[in-house]
Order: structure tokens, then sequence, then C-alpha cells
């Protein structure tokens, strides 16, 4: 103002005319200033707008995130305010749009793989922005598919290529659609699904049972071929075919034993008689093996007396063959169970009968403790394998319907006679044993000892006398000579376990000339037991009274 009061009066303005320049001057400002005003207010007024609307952006992305509202910090301006608010609204709607990306992304694998599987695609509603827990779900669910689509894609190719091998082998000819297009090229044609899988499932498992089929039959063919080529004893060149490699296919090889069973069975009826009688050679062999009883071979006999050898006789001959094939192979586990039990129940027989032997005690070298041992393993052994044959033979009645006959007795029967049998036997034995004993004691006469014989004693030199102390016990074997006018010269052998410490020689003559006729060694010592005169009760005998290792020693060793 003061330069414009200068610039006036250097011009020579007058007062009025300053006054109403002064008053434009101010009218300018004020519009200025006021102009300024305005501006700044709408920029208040903007700022204050763009800050609600942020605010409300943002608790809109926040909900659609799935994320917590979002909360100012306190004594902030407005422009502060607005500047937060925007640039978490930048950032928010980066994160939305980059869920929007991903999720449709993931959405179009889904959708893929779900069509070439066949199943459910992940649910996520539409309109509304994925979380990131619905992202990494779908995520997982994507995975999961791709990984269910190499599985599956391995099952498929594995199918289809048994499916392929096994018709190769066979030589089947594809039939249905679903064969043809199981062998088929082109990997898009089956949809990878569980129904598709199981269908190829259910043809190869057909398609194997058609494959065991055509083996079974072969093998009956070649069997068949077998038997008959043994039956005929056919040359060398017949023989042949049984040399040859096998065809290509499984249906090749079933034509070719079947043209060579046709040409055997020619043969066949070019040699009925001989044939025939090979067939009742087996039978027979197949009965006993069976253990067959005469009641079980009465329905078939009555065809072996048949000399009208016909086709007919044949083929009466050739089912039964088949039927006691079927019954061996099924009894063939109890069988070989029972065949078991019978050779242990001879092993348990020969026990029994050693047992009763009583020489067998002067086997030595450990052959008692090792019979003994034997012995206990197989009584043990014997329980056993009769409770597994009960249990084999119930299942097996159970199953055919019928008994399980082992010489026309049902199997426990027939082991219990075998136990019956035994006891018999024993209680023979035994009666005979006390009938001999019987008449042993009531016609025995008692042995006289000769005047001349005496005990011997060892010689005083050679026992070791200690002060003090009486002469140790002493254990003399004798063998005393007994004669007499009805019979030839015998010995017998008698056993001297005194009681007492040894007498002298001299004593020992001056007793023996005043004692007169010897009485029997049972007589002398009818205070105490009957000494032993077996080795066994010997033994027995001279082990209980025997004070110390070397008496029992001395004794034996004086004895033997």
């Amino acid at each position: 103002m003061a330069r414009l009061v200068d610039i006036w009066d250097s011009i020579g303005i007058m007062e009025e005319q300053r006054v109403e320049r002064m008053q434009t001057v101010k009218k300018h400002i004020d519009e200025l200033l006021h102009s300024m005003i305005m501006e700044e207010e709408a920029l208040r007024h903007r700022i204050k707008t763009d800050v609600i609307t942020f605010q409300k952006q943002l608790d809109t992305l926040c909900l659609e995130l799935g994320l917590e509202p979002y909360k100012l910090e306190q004594d902030l301006t407005v422009l502060q305010m607005e500047k937060n608010l925007r640039c978490h609204v930048e950032s928010l709607l980066k994160e939305r749009n980059e869920r929007l990306r991903e999720l449709s992304d993931l959405k179009k694998q889904d959708e893929d793989l779900c069509v070439t599987l066949c199943s459910t695609p992940y649910y996520i509603p539409s309109g509304s922005v994925p979380s990131r827990t619905q992202l990494q779900e779908l995520q997982e669910h994507v995975e999961k598919l791709v990984k269910e689509k190499v599985n599956r894609e391995k099952v498929f190719s594995g199918l289809r290529e048994d499916i392929r091998s096994l018709m190769d082998e066979m030589g089947h000819e594809p039939e249905s659609s679903l064969e043809r297009e199981s062998i088929c090229p082109d990997t898009d044609i089956f949809l990878l699904t569980h129904d598709n899988i199981k269908a190829l499932k259910l043809l190869l498992s057909q398609l194997e049972m058609k494959k065991e089929s055509l083996i079974s039959a072969r093998d009956k063919l070649k069997e068949r071929a077998t038997s008959l080529w043994n039956r005929l004893s056919c040359p060398e060149p017949e023989g042949e075919a049984f040399r040859e490699a096998a065809m290509s296919t499984l249906s090749d090889d079933i034509r070719r034993w079947q043209g060579y069973v046709e040409h055997l069975e020619e043969l066949q009826m070019a040699q009925l008689e001989e044939v025939i009688d090979k067939v009742r050679q087996e039978l027979m062999v197949l009965w006993d093996k069976c253990l067959l009883g005469p009641e079980q071979r009465e329905p078939f006999s009555v065809h072996f007396c048949d000399d009208h050898y016909t086709e007919e006789l044949l083929a009466l001959h050739d089912t039964e063959l088949l039927r006691m094939k079927a019954f061996y192979e099924a009894a063939q586990p109890i069988l070989e169970d029972l065949e078991k039990w019978q050779r242990n129940w001879a092993l348990f027989q020969e026990f029994e009968r050693k047992a009763a032997d009583p020489n067998r005690f002067s086997n030595r070298g450990g052959s008692l403790l090792k019979e003994s041992k034997d012995r206990a393993k197989v009584q043990k052994l014997l329980p056993k394998l009769e409770e597994e044959l009960r249990s084999h033979v119930e299942v097996w009645e159970k199953n055919q319907g019928t008994s399980f006959l082992v010489q026309g007795q049902r199997i426990m029967d027939y082991i219990s006679s075998q136990w019956e049998e035994h006891r018999l036997q024993k209680d023979k034995e035994k009666n005979e044993r006390m009938t001999k004993k019987t008449e042993t004691s009531q016609f025995k006469t008692p042995t006289k000892r000769p005047l001349g014989s005496t005990y011997t004693t060892p010689t005083p030199n050679k026992i070791k006398k200690m002060p003090n102390m009486l002469a140790p016990r002493t254990a003399t074997v004798s063998s005393v000579s007994s004669s007499s006018s009805n019979s030839g010269g015998s010995s017998t052998t008698f056993l001297c376990v005194p009681g007492r410490p040894q007498l002298s020689a001299k004593r020992t003559k001056t007793t023996e000339a005043s004692s007169g006729p010897r009485v029997p060694l049972q007589e002398f010592n009818s205070d105490k037991k009957p000494l032993p005169i077996s080795y066994s009760a010997f033994t027995s005998e001279l082990s209980r009274k025997a004070n110390n290792d070397a008496f029992l020693n001395s004794t034996v060793k004086d004895m033997l």
C-alpha cells in the first residue's frame, strides 16, 4: 500500500481518486482472499469427503477379505488420515485383485480336473472374494485331484495293459464295446472315473477266470492224454506231443491237446480189456491210499468181476477213478496227518516193547537216556496229533456232509480201537507173566549150598588198616557152585553185603568148620530183605545201600 501511495504521489493523483483507488485495491484483496478461502474450504471438504469414502471402502474391503476393521491412529490431521486411509485402501485393493486372479486360475484347473475325473468342483460362493484359507483349501484340493489323476492314469494303463496281455495270451477276440475300447491305443477314449475303473477291473477279473478255466481245461486234457498214453503203452513217436512246446495261445494249445486226446481215445477203443485192467489197478492203488474198507469198496466191486469189456464199463471205471482222485485230493491233508500218527504210534509200540525187555539194561553208551527222551517225545506228540486229526476231520465232515472213514471206521473210532488193542495186549502179556511167575514159585525147590562152599573175603593184607578204626565195609561177589544128584553142574551168583567189620581169615575157617551144611542165601539173611538176583534189582539195591562212589564202582567191577 505504501508503494501504491508513492506511485500515486509521483503521478499526482488527487486525494479523492486515491481513496477510490484504495477502495478498489481493498476490494480486489477481499475478493482474492475470499476466493482463496473458498478454495481451501473446498479442499478441506474434499479431503473430509475422501476420508469418509476411503473409510467406507476400507470397511468393505476388510469385510470382503475377512480382515479386522482398520482403526486410525489418534491425533492425526485430516490430511494424514486421508493419506493413511488411501494407502491402506490401495493395498487392500491389490490384495483383492490378487486373490480374485488366483481364484480364477485355481477354479479353471479344478473344473478341468473334475471333468476328467467326474468329480464335484470345490465350492466357493460366486461374487465373493475368497479368503486365504479358502484359497489354500482350493489349492490343496487341486493338488489332490492332480495326484488322483496320476494314480488313476496308472491304474487305467495297468488294467488296459493286463487286459490286452490276457487277451493275447488266451487268443481271445474282443466281443463287447468295453473290450474293444480297453485295448484301443487312444488313451483319451476313457474318462478316469471310478465306474470305468470298476468296469475294467471286472473285465480283468472275468478274463482271469476265463484264463484259469482254459488252463484247467488244458491241464485236464493233458492229464487225460498222459493217462491214456500210459494205459496204452504207446510207442515213442506217440509221445512226441508231450515234448512239443506250448502253442502261442491257450486256445490253440487246448485245440492241440483235444485232438491228441481224441486220437488216443480211438486207440483205447481197440484195447478195451487191457485198458480196463490198468484202470482197475489204478483204482486199487487209490483205494489203498485212501484206506477204504471192504464195505466202502463193495459198491464198485461188482464191476471188477464183469468180464464184458465194453465202452460203458470203461466209462464206469473212469468215473470211479475220477471220483477217487477227487476224494484223495480233498482228503490228502487228513491222510497225511493220519500217516504221521501211525508212524508215531508204531514208535510208541516199539518203545513199549523195549520197556518190557529186561536185557535193555545191558546196553551202555547212553542209549537208555536217549530212548527215554524219544519215548517222552512220542507220548507228548500222540495226543496233539489226535487232537489235530479230530479238528480237521470235523471240518471235513461238515464241508462234505459225510463221515470220514478209515477201514470202515470213523477215524477217531479207529484210533480208539488201536489204543484198546494195545491195552488188551498189555493185559494179556501181564497175565502171562503172572501165570508164569505163579507156576515157577509153586514148583521151584530151594538150592542147597555144598559143604565146601564159602563166602570169600579179601585177605587182611589187602585192607588198609587205620588206627582206632574198624575195617571198612567190603562187598564181595563169589560164585557158588551147587551140584545135586539130579542135575549137572551149575553156578549161581550171590551178593554178600555184611553189616559189620570184616572177620579175619582164621575166624572164617572156624565158622565154616562148625556151621555144617550151608543154607540158601535167602535163609541166611532171613532177617533182612531178599537180596537181588537180576541185574536191574542188583543195581537198584546196590545203589540204595552204597555209602560212597568207591564202594559202588568196586562192587560192580568185581561182579562184571
